[in-house]
């Protein structure tokens, strides 16, 4: 059975930092692409970050340079590293997978099968 548990949200103030990690279980990670997505209260889910097999990524153009979106197949897990954090970061972040011979990094979330529940990011002073 596929599972992906998020880890590592919490509240830091503005232009601090803070990883992400997506322990998945039930398959390889190295079989997949993943991404990392986003959703604040009265918006739309969002993709942030997006990996694939060959570790090829796309980012959404509002984390550029601040985000990067990296995985362990050997620990199984998927982690974004979010630095210099703005109010406008704090969302709901999921990470997904698609489990497939051939994936690409996609940025919608309707290409993911799998998805986990969340973890919180709150950035605030």
């Amino acid at each position: 059975q596929v599972q992906l548990v998020e880890s590592g949200g919490g509240s830091v103030q503005p232009g601090g930092s803070l990883t992400l990690s997506c322990a998945a279980s039930g398959y390889t990670l190295g079989t997949s692409c993943m991404g990392w997505f986003r959703q604040a209260p009265g918006k739309e889910r969002e993709g942030v970050a997006a990996i694939a097999r060959d570790a090829s990524a796309n980012y959404a153009d509002s984390v550029k340079g601040r985000f990067t979106i990296s995985q362990d197949n050997a620990k199984n897990t998927l982690y974004l590293q979010m630095n210099i954090l703005k109010p406008e970061d704090t969302a709901m972040y999921y990470c997904a997978a698609r489990i497939s011979i051939s994936c690409l990094p996609g940025m919608t979330s309707r290409y993911y099968n799998y998805w986990g529940q969340g973890t919180q990011v709150t950035v605030s002073s």
